[in-house]
């Protein structure tokens, strides 16, 4: 159960740097267009999707990604957490 929770630990690490990949993408026009703008397009945009729709944005900021990322930031403890509570 232990090598479950290392396993999904490291995919939620793997996904943060894609997402802060994605976000910086977006700084420079015509990246998100780009092949691999479009694979982490794929790969980011259902996950911030339900953030663009709660958190509206701020002028021409998007503020949105930023709280993904938190969740994110916050998953492992929440893992810890539940894999203390089940052992």
């Amino acid at each position: 159960m232990d090598m479950i929770f290392n396993i999904l630990i490291q995919i939620i690490g793997i996904y943060k740097w894609m997402l802060i990949i994605y976000i910086l993408l977006s700084w420079f026009p015509n990246m998100r267009d780009s092949q691999i703008g479009t694979i982490l397009g794929k790969l980011c945009e259902p996950f911030l999707e339900p953030f663009r729709r709660i958190i509206p944005p701020i002028g021409m900021m998007d503020l949105s990604p930023l709280a993904a990322f938190l969740i994110l930031s916050f998953a492992p403890q929440g893992l810890i957490v539940l894999q203390n509570l089940i052992s």
